[in-house]
Formats: structure tokens, sequence, C-alpha cells
């Protein structure tokens, strides 16, 4: 599929519609979006960050923004975030994202959730936010996110979200909790396949899956139609070997488990973990697939899924501080935590700075070419 051409960040972001009321408008919502995403960029965590940024940044933003009142205040900042619909911010994230993320076969996209820990409000009886995002894992793009409402969870999240993305042709990995019938046939709806983690939640297919594989594993998988592969990975005295295997559905099962849309292998991951000359320890990991019986595919769709958490969660807490985040009025939170996944996912990409995401932020603060190399389309 090919990707849509989109000359710039503002094109992308036209498509949110202004809250305020006509009178109330002082400032370009443009205005406030692009100066946002360069200050997130460029180390702000918060609206006073995010002010102060404007201020010392006003003569350049001046040469692309209008400004017509000068840098807004923290509290406009604040304020019309909180207002901002987070459907329709998502709306110019998603654009964005189309222009960016090249569509492609048998692409990984993990979805997982992330709390922002801080986000909560004792006083109004407000838990902290939980996000649900997915996550392009070749493009190490986030694709989008969805907030948890508070009295649910990812099992309901999880299906908006994909009404969000497109999945055609990619393989789509949850953890498991999203091992849920509903959301495997939503994957099959969009066009993608699924690797689904499987663990007590589903008790009886749970049961059943692990003592097909201990008899499996007994009997050297004699009698069965199997894929199998192997990694291995050294580092600082820990040697990790994983063994990946796939099996094809046993035919009496398909019965069992029709209500299971195109369920057609079960995988496990084998891992046995040696650290220095301490016993090894072996876990094993079980799946559910609508993928063929091909261990390397099922093998990548099991690794790219901690993406996820080790590249963009880790992120966003090492780099953008974003459990030590305060901020809990209206939607504030939920977009400024899609600005920091915006402003990691372009970071991440960007690999002329060789240094981290920090140092990256730090280098954009100090540098507007470097800034709009990071951003990778104008502004204008």
């Amino acid at each position: 599929m090919a990707r849509s051409k989109v000359v710039s960040l503002r094109e992308c972001f036209s498509v949110v519609r202004d809250p305020r009321r006509e009178h109330q408008r002082f400032h370009n919502l443009w205005d406030i979006i692009a100066i946002t995403i360069c200050a997130v960029i460029s180390g702000a965590d918060n609206w006073p960050d995010v002010e102060e940024y404007g201020r010392c940044k006003e003569a350049w933003l001046e040469s692309f923004l209008e400004l017509p009142y000068g840098i807004p205040s923290h509290d406009t900042f604040g304020r019309v975030f909180a207002l901002l619909d987070p459907l329709s911010f998502q709306e110019g994230f998603a654009k964005w994202v189309h222009a960016l993320v090249e569509a492609t076969e048998g692409r990984v996209i993990p979805i997982d959730g992330k709390t922002l820990r801080h986000s909560f409000d004792k006083a109004k009886g407000k838990g902290a936010l939980h996000l649900v995002g997915a996550w392009a894992a070749e493009n190490q793009v986030l694709l989008g996110q969805v907030a948890v409402d508070a009295k649910s969870n990812e099992i309901t999240a999880i299906p908006k979200l994909l009404e969000l993305i497109d999945v055609s042709g990619a393989i789509v990995t949850i953890d498991a909790m999203g091992c849920q019938k509903e959301i495997a046939a939503k994957i099959v709806e969009k066009g993608g396949d699924y690797v689904l983690a499987l663990k007590g939640n589903q008790e009886n297919l749970a049961k059943d899956v692990e003592k097909l594989f201990q008899e499996a594993i007994e009997n050297d998988f004699a009698k069965l139609e199997y894929d199998m592969c192997r990694t291995e990975d050294k580092d600082h005295g820990r040697t990790e070997t994983r063994l990946y295997y796939v099996i094809d559905i046993p035919k009496e099962w398909r019965e069992r488990y029709v209500d299971w849309k195109d369920l057609k292998t079960l995988g496990m991951v084998l891992c046995e973990r040696q650290v220095g000359d301490a016993t090894p320890t072996v876990e094993r990991r079980f799946y559910i697939n609508s993928i063929a019986r091909k261990a390397k595919p099922f093998a990548r769709a099991v690794r790219s899924h901690w993406g996820i958490e080790n590249k963009l969660h880790w992120t966003l807490d090492v780099s953008f501080h974003e459990d030590a985040s305060r901020l809990r009025t209206g939607h504030g939170p939920e977009n400024l935590a899609l600005v920091r996944r915006l402003a990691a996912s372009l970071l991440q990409k960007e690999t002329t700075a060789k240094q981290g995401v920090a140092g990256k932020r730090k280098k954009a603060g100090w540098d507007e070419d470097y800034l709009l190399q990071v951003l990778g389309t104008a502004l204008l």
C-alpha cells in the first residue's frame, strides 16, 4: 500500500477542531499546537516549560507562525489542550503517521497499555489515566492510542483502537489481557492476523495448549506437524536461548474452539536463561495464532511485541519523565501524552545524532536546524 504524501505537520493537524468560542480565540490553534510539539521535542515536560520555550524561541517561531498576540501563557496552553477533543486530535496524528509509515505486508503491530502514574486526582475521585497504544515495530512509530474508561479496562479499549488504525496485512500482537474472542475476530475483520499471549484468563484453552505442548516435548513432537527455530543472545555474562515452536491446531479442537476466528496454529516459546555459573532458569510462554505454521514469523512477532515496552514506554518514562507528570485537567493528560509519543517517535527515527533520546531533546532545543531535521517535514 502506498503511503500518502503530506507536505507539512500543519496540514496534518488542520483537521483538528478548535474547541474555543470565537470571541475567546486570541491565539491561533495551530500556533498553540506547533509551539507545543517543538517544545516537547526540545525538552519541555509541562505547560510552564512550553511557555518558557516559546518566549526563548519567539523570534524563530515568528518566522513560520502568526503569533498575533505573542506567546500564549502556560494557562492558555493548558486550557486549550484540556478542551481539545482527543478523537479530533487523533485525526491529525493519524494523518501524520499515515504520511510517515510505509504499510507493508507482514509488519508487526504490538498493542499494549501504559498508566500515567501521577495523573490521578484524589480530590475529584479521578484515577490515573491508562492508555492503550499500537506500535509500528518496523517504523518505531506510535500508530494510535485510546484512553481506557475509568469504569472499564483494556478489553473494551482495544476494539476502539483497532477502529482507528490500519492493520491490513499486519500481525497484531497483544498480551494475555487482550486474548479475547471478540478482539481476535476484530483483527481478522480488519484484514490482519493475530499472535495472542495465552494465560489463565482463558483457563480451559490455556490448560489444553500447555498439556498439548508438554506431551509434544515428551514425545519429541512425533506425529505432529510443527516448525521450530532457535535464537541465542549473550550480554554481560548472561545467555538467553529461545526455542520457538509452532504447531497446527489439532483437528479435534476445531469444533471445540470454533468461536476463535481463523485460529490456525498454537505457539510456544521455551526460554532458558543462564547468568554466570548460576543454575539456569527455564520459562515457557504459550500463544494462539491466526498465522501459518512458520516459526520465524512467529518468533519475529513475539520478539517485536516488547518493542512498545522497551522502545516507547521506557523512553517516555526515562527521557520524557512521563510517570512524574501531574497534569490532570480535562483531556490535557491524554492529548499531551499523544504529543510526547509523536516526539518520541520522531526522535527515535532521527539517526544522524549519535546519542540517546534525552540528548537529542537537548540538541533540538539548542539547534533549530536540528529540530527541523527531527520533524522531517516543514512546519508550515
